[in-house]
């Protein structure tokens, strides 16, 4: 293995206080409803700029994991508000079930994504987008048929990450459009290097954050953000049966039109739990770097990390951290 690497100075490991936060404030939109119905409601909220043809950046999973968003919940979002909507997929980078595309349509199927047609964007080649801004890419590999859409909905399970430290809908964005063997190598190997997985940390959170820079500039205003905040194990939906035991509770769902308020405000949502509730997933972020997306999200000019948190369970009265959690309970799945 090589040595692991850190970028000093960035201090993803440690989390930033609202109170310290300066900039512009987004909107962000929260709700409890943990349901299709919940769904279907918030994403209302936020769809404004979304036409033409719709790709939806879901995160579809290993076989059988216990995590991924319910698939009943996406059928009816689909069906109701993106009737000519696509799930947009790629190939991985590492040996699995959806290595190849041919295993991955067969996994598809066996978690019942098949209400809908599903885009394995890399099937047919890649696609170098720009990257504006950018410290490691002036361009990104992705899955070809990116370009074919007009508009893009980010559907993300929000949760941790063994790489990351969370996955929000930077992460479902910037790892999950990058190509499996050309964009994701370039993201998690060191050119040359024997190790693929020897890019970590905030080297990494970087990485992974311009990749995402390429995909929504490619969309432009036509792009929103929807997070999940449910099942929420430290591991990622690409760790299926394998994934850690979820201990922390389900909070809600948030969504803006901002990519980096609606990863903040869920980051926020997470630290504002009781100590007792957050520590295993706070642990998986602080030790991975992974706050690192957040204000490198900043820096690229993505979206502001201070926001007026909206509960449209209550009237769209604003609402603070501590209030949208204080009637949390202790996690119990739901299906």
């Amino acid at each position: 293995m090589s040595e692991t690497k850190i970028v000093a100075g960035t201090g993803g490991e440690h989390y930033i206080p609202y109170t310290e936060r300066t900039g512009n404030e987004s909107i962000v939109y929260f709700t409890r409803d943990l349901s299709a119905e919940g769904l279907e409601k918030i994403y209302k909220r936020v769809n404004g700029n979304i036409t033409g043809k719709v790709a939806v950046k879901l995160h579809t999973g290993e076989k059988n994991g216990p995590n991924i968003l319910p698939r009943p919940w996406v059928k009816n979002l689909i069906e109701t508000e993106i009737p000519d909507g696509t799930i947009i997929e790629t190939n991985t980078y590492y040996e699995g079930d959806r290595y190849t595309t041919e295993s991955h349509r067969e996994t598809l199927e066996v978690n019942g994504w098949t209400f809908c047609p599903v885009d394995i964007m890399d099937e047919n080649g890649t696609v170098n987008l720009p990257v504006n801004g950018g410290k490691w890419f002036t361009e990104i590999s992705m899955g070809k048929n990116i370009v074919n859409y007009d508009s893009m909905v980010a559907l993300t399970h929000f949760k941790g990450h063994s790489k990351g430290g969370f996955g929000g809908s930077n992460k479902n964005i910037g790892i999950g459009c990058a190509d499996g063997q050309i964009g994701k190598k370039m993201i998690h190997t060191t050119p040359g290097s024997t190790d693929m997985w020897d890019i970590s940390y905030e080297e990494f959170m970087e990485r992974m954050t311009e990749s995402c820079k390429a995909a929504i500039d490619h969309f432009g205003k036509h792009v929103t953000y929807v997070n999940v905040m449910r099942n929420m194990s430290v591991s990622c939906d690409c760790e299926g049966t394998a994934a850690a035991p979820v201990v922390t509770p389900n909070i809600g769902i948030a969504a803006s039109t901002d990519i980096l308020a609606v990863d903040q405000a869920c980051v926020d949502l997470v630290y504002a739990l009781k100590e007792e509730d957050h520590h295993d997933l706070v642990e998986r972020m602080e030790s991975r770097h992974g706050l690192r997306q957040l204000t490198y999200m900043k820096e690229l000019g993505m979206g502001n990390d201070r926001y007026i948190l909206i509960d449209i369970d209550n009237n769209d009265a604003i609402i603070s951290l501590k209030d949208a959690v204080k009637d949390v309970v202790p996690f119990k799945r739901i299906r």
